[in-house]
């Protein structure tokens, strides 16, 4: 059995909460490394947590001016050499399909580095990535090393609504962030894929805290269950409004944003049922998505919805924003303008989605010259590639079809 093979099956194989300590003794053991720790991003973006919290852990690394960090953002292997020492640390991301995790830090001694070894030590960050992911079922270790504070309830209960905080397909590249991270309230995104759709929902629900979050725990796993029933975009919203409508009767509602993304061709499904704005970079120019407006989910009874239809093109950045973003107001009374946003998303363009929600969200902060908000404030960048098209087989069926 190769050393590969070797440490993949211990990591395998160990118990959910046992993760790193498998990692560090088959990287010890079959790598001759020294040391092995395990960071987690919180989940402001701005940190990367140690898993463990003992006294030999990690101290918290910042994403924005650390070598973990910069492997973290770069999503690449980095390596930095002690001068006094001479001890090697190799950092390596670790994500899945997407989705930044955090990072795998190994030490060596002096000299005890192998670079031919850097592939494989690569993908077994990915292997382990996997495995937190599956394990988050059954222990609650790598959610903690997330937190850098405490959550507010209503945020703990947004955060286990969503689906990540990014994802890639060779179709598109997708990545969300909220703000405040610890204290959001009724802002959410989801979205699914299956081999022909992209169903991407942007929501913001009424109200403050467990209320607001309640709120939109019924909308959106109304607006789930009506996807998963494999409904027409129209009737999701339907059966998304009624949910709402019969349980509040109308003192409240919740502005969303439906799209249904054909992958082979670029047609959109939408339906713009309130406040969510959509801005489009195509060719270096940036401007708003107009929309039919329709009514928000939950205000009246029987609410029908119709559907209208764009295009994307290889190559287009589609930035959701929420009424958290265009509506936040400097200390002067200046309202985050238009005009502001668009040179946001234009300052961002050369970064990956992943890390476009956090750069803008930050630019926010500094307009309002206060990090404490007073609207929860949601972005989500997509960056449409499309579908390569060559002859060959026909395509599987799309489960959506069937």
């Amino acid at each position: 059995m190769d050393r590969f093979t070797a440490a993949e099956r211990e990591l395998r194989g160990a118990a959910p909460h046992a993760l790193l300590a498998a990692a560090r003794g088959a990287l010890i053991t079959h790598y001759a490394a020294v040391d092995v720790d395990l960071l987690m991003a919180d989940y402001a973006l701005t940190i990367l947590q140690p898993v463990g919290g003992t006294p030999d852990t990690a101290e918290p690394a910042p994403i924005h001016s650390s070598a973990a960090g910069r492997a973290f953002g770069a999503q690449r292997v980095h390596t930095q050499t002690d001068p006094r020492t001479g001890e090697f640390t190799a950092h390596l991301p670790i994500s899945v399909r997407g989705d930044r995790i955090g990072v795998l830090s190994v030490r060596f001694a002096e000299g005890g580095y192998d670079p031919a070894a850097e592939p494989e030590l690569a993908e077994l960050a990915e292997v382990l990535g996997h495995e937190i992911v599956v394990a988050e079922r059954d222990t609650d270790l790598y959610l903690q090393a997330r937190r850098a504070d405490r959550l507010t309830l209503a945020a703990e209960m947004q955060w286990e609504l969503l689906p990540a905080r990014s994802c890639s397909r060779p179709e598109y590249d997708i990545g969300g962030g909220l703000e405040p991270a610890y204290a959001i309230h009724g802002d959410n995104f989801d979205w699914s894929a299956s081999a022909g759709h992209l169903t991407l929902t942007v929501t913001n629900g009424m109200g403050e805290g467990v209320e607001a979050a309640l709120l939109t725990s019924l909308a959106v796993h109304a607006l789930r269950n009506g996807r998963r029933a494999d409904l027409s975009l129209a009737d999701q919203a339907f059966l998304g409004d009624q949910a709402v409508y019969g349980h509040y009767r109308g003192r409240v509602h919740l502005a969303a944003l439906l799209m249904r993304f054909e992958l082979a061709t670029g047609d959109v499904e939408v339906i713009d049922a309130g406040s969510p704005k959509v801005w489009r970079l195509r060719g270096g120019k940036v401007e708003p998505v107009e929309l039919e407006p329709q009514l928000p989910l939950g205000m009246f009874e029987d609410t029908l919805y119709t559907t209208q239809h764009l295009h994307l093109e290889s190559g287009d950045r589609l930035l959701f924003v929420s009424d958290g973003v265009y509506d936040a107001v400097s200390p002067g009374g200046e309202r985050y303008s238009e005009r502001a946003l668009a040179r946001a998303i234009t300052s961002t363009r050369l970064l990956p989605p992943a890390q476009v929600p956090r750069a803008v969200l930050r630019e926010l902060t500094t307009h309002r010259g206060s990090p404490e908000p007073d609207d929860d404030a949601m972005v989500v960048c997509l960056d449409w590639h499309g579908r390569a098209t060559s002859p060959g087989p026909d395509p599987a069926p799309d489960p959506d079809q069937l």
